[in-house]
């Protein structure tokens, strides 16, 4: 008899087993599907609550099939003590576990309004954009260049405590302008008057609360950078003509300069490091614009013979090798680019059409760069 109970229980046992091995794999299943929601919408998480909250808060937004698969997957993962405050989209059909990444990936703003500062090569403008639930993606209500007149939209969501404010630094663009235009944001507080070493700036994206520092920008972007630089020279191709990243970092701003096409960049560098190599000047406009403007503003016409004569520093039409410093802030595709370069033949390039965004053709020969000059010339007649 005790043999049969025994054999019973074991049996039971292997069956609970089963089934709570399915309950277990059906509540994963669950916490990995698509969820219910049928539209984006935006999770407030405020300061001091918790994930308990937060699952109600979905449960009630029709965002979740199941508080307590929820609130299970929170656990599981270690998340209970990582949840951020904020303002989240949740995109339509989100998952369990891609919510919980959401409130715990970063503490930012991520729906609502936002203040975006540009700061280009050519301009720095702001722009006031509203999130749209059903898209999660931003519209623009409002577009002006930094320093104008304010319009009366900016002031009212630059007040909102859920409004997200972030800077966009475009690759090419000089120390001084950064400085200039940071200095010009008037969410920001703590204007800085030394001008950051060039090119030791990163283009990027950058969040910042209301109030933060104007150096403390510049500090991220400098960090930035050093570690894009420092981990691109360590992992860069044999025999370069370069002997420090700095150098490298020179020359990254040059190629960020000649060419705005990310995949042009490998050839572009390739260019000027066959012209290294073969004692070449590297004979590029945007250094001798350099020397005249220090990075300071754009030129606004064309170089005079004179300036393309006259020794400088910057002046690679003149001098030998590179100039004494980068001519910009170059991104991380141009750093990386000089640093494993493509493998080519060519010593020269032209602009292939009137249109930049149609990229260069490049030669081997001093001959076939001379015709595809002379083609690039009729262009210009014919537009003419």
């Amino acid at each position: 008899m005790w043999r049969n109970i025994a054999s019973n229980a074991l049996s039971f046992l292997i069956v609970l087993l089963f089934v709570l091995g399915g309950v277990v794999l059906w509540g994963k299943s669950q916490y990995r599907a698509e969820g219910p929601l049928e539209q984006a919408i935006c999770l407030e998480v405020p300061s001091g609550t918790n994930f308990r909250r937060v699952a109600d808060n979905l449960d009630q937004q029709g965002a979740i099939s199941s508080k307590m698969i929820f609130n299970m997957g929170v656990d599981y993962t270690g998340a209970s003590n990582q949840l951020k405050a904020g303002s989240f989209i949740v995109p339509a059909a989100s998952s369990m576990e891609s919510i919980i990444d959401i409130v715990t990936r970063g503490g930012q703003s991520t729906c609502g309004t936002e203040i975006l500062y540009r700061i280009g090569v050519n301009a720095a403008t702001v722009e006031v954009r509203q999130m749209d639930p059903e898209t999660a993606r931003y519209d623009e209500v409002a577009d002006f260049e930094l320093g104008s007149e304010v319009p009366e939209i900016y002031t009212t969501v630059a007040g909102q405590n859920d409004t997200r404010f972030r800077i966009a630094i475009a690759e090419g663009v000089t120390s001084w302008q950064i400085m200039t235009s940071l200095n010009a944001i008037d969410t920001l507080d703590g204007d800085v008057d030394v001008i950051p070493a060039e090119g030791s700036l990163s283009p990027d994206s950058y969040e910042f609360t209301k109030g933060a520092s104007v150096a403390d920008i510049l500090s991220r972007m400098e960090a930035a950078q050093a570690t894009i630089l420092a981990q691109a020279w360590e992992n860069r191709a044999d025999g370069l003509p370069f002997d420090t990243p700095e150098e490298a970092l020179t020359l990254a701003s040059i190629v960020e300069k000649e060419t705005g096409i990310a995949s042009e960049r490998p050839l572009v560098a390739s260019v000027f490091i066959n012209r290294l190599e073969q004692g070449m000047r590297l004979q590029t406009d945007p250094t001798v614009i350099y020397g005249i403007t220090k990075g300071q503003g754009t030129l606004g016409r064309g170089l005079r013979q004179s300036e393309l004569q006259r020794e400088t520093p910057y002046n690679t039409y003149v001098i030998n090798g590179l100039p004494p410093t980068p001519i910009a802030n170059p991104g991380k595709a141009s750093i990386e680019a000089v640093l494993n370069p493509e493998q080519s033949d060519y010593i020269f390039f032209v602009a292939k059409t009137l249109n930049p965004a149609d990229g260069h053709v490049f030669a081997a020969t001093l001959n076939e760069h001379n015709r595809n000059v002379a083609a690039y010339r009729a262009l210009e007649r014919a537009a003419n």
